[in-house]
């Protein structure tokens, strides 16, 4: 097997505290991130060859990033150098990134400004078996988004395997276009489907049950999970895989399961819950590098969903974008949150 090569954009998370204090303490902490790069920092330190594909500025900043990465274990000589500024957001800690307080700062950044017909993609590509990236890429601009569906169609060409993330940020999509009229043309090309319900039905326009959320009875979220799975690989043929993820709030905790559809079936997660976590950034990113890591060495379907479930409970214990727990402690970690 080859490089797993993810491809978003690079971001800094500033981090004020919600009273305050950073303006008396002159301290503002901030995490490296960005969710492919969250991705690509798990499978490295989860020992699966690992490249990520971004656009920083030629300054010494992003030198320092593109070193910081690298020390990950992290394959950065995909990144292109264009541009003039690192992407950045803004979200007070605990909080997720669908909560209306996030906020971007990341117009003309380096990744805008990638074009198609620019990229040499063969040399991209070099040893590349696996190729991530997320919906998170093409809400940017359409420019952004025809880069994607180039690297999607070259990709395949090659026999690449191809996943996304349904990550969808409304706060984004704001060059004209609606997110279901331009996922759709690149989940074609995808074999592995990541995401939820919800986010299904607002990019790709498969309806979810009208009375899902008001009866919030598990059951009837499992069915929808299931009817979900099936339109996909109905409509995307190429498609092999579905997975989605749900997550609650809990009080200041949160009550997590996944299911994974593949193959005419549905599996079923373990459920796990806290009555208090400490960062909800990252955890469907590590979710996802942990579908790659299961389907990367061939592991079955319950193996594959429970390792993954896992890794992405336990990243809500840990104060940072990106994960920092292997995968022999991950079981260890979560034991004690197992419902039933």
């Amino acid at each position: 097997m080859g490089k797993v090569l993810s491809f978003g954009e690079f971001l800094l998370r500033i981090c004020p505290d919600s009273e305050g204090d950073w303006l008396n303490n002159n301290q503002l902490p901030f995490f490296v991130g960005g969710a492919e790069l969250n991705v690509a920092t798990a499978l490295a330190l989860w020992d699966v060859p690992s490249a990520y594909f971004s656009a920083l500025p030629d300054n010494f900043l992003a030198e320092q990033l593109k070193e910081f990465v690298s020390n990950q274990g992290i394959d950065t000589s995909p990144i292109q150098t264009i541009g003039s500024r690192i992407g950045l957001y803004f979200l007070h800690k605990g909080k997720d990134l669908k909560n209306a307080g996030v906020i971007y700062d990341r117009a003309n950044s380096s990744f805008t400004e990638l074009r198609t017909n620019t990229i040499n993609w063969d040399e991209v590509f070099e040893n590349v078996s696996w190729f991530h990236f997320s919906a998170i890429c093409p809400a940017i601009s359409q420019q952004v988004a025809d880069v994607c569906e180039e690297a999607l169609s070259i990709a395949s060409q090659k026999g690449i395997c191809i996943s996304i993330d349904l990550n969808y940020r409304s706060k984004l999509w704001q060059y004209g276009k609606k997110a279901s009229e331009v996922v759709p043309s690149l989940v074609k090309y995808c074999d592995l489907v990541m995401g939820n319900v919800w986010a299904s039905q607002t990019m790709l326009n498969i309806p979810v049950m009208s009375n899902l959320a008001e009866e919030d009875i598990k059951s009837l979220y499992l069915k929808q999970a299931q009817i979900t799975s099936e339109e996909i690989l109905k409509q995307y043929p190429k498609s092999k895989s579905v997975a989605n993820t749900f997550r609650f709030d809990y009080g200041k905790g949160v009550r997590y399961y996944t299911t994974l559809y593949t193959a005419g079936k549905l599996h079923v997660s373990q459920e796990y819950l806290a009555e208090e976590i400490v960062d909800k950034v990252g955890s469907g990113d590590c979710f996802m590098a942990g579908l790659i890591y299961g389907f990367y060495h061939k592991l079955e379907p319950d193996a594959i969903l429970e390792f993954a479930t896992a890794a992405a409970f336990s990243k809500l214990f840990i104060p940072s974008d990106a994960t920092t727990i292997k995968p022999d402690e991950i079981r260890s970690v979560v034991e004690a949150y197992k419902v039933g």
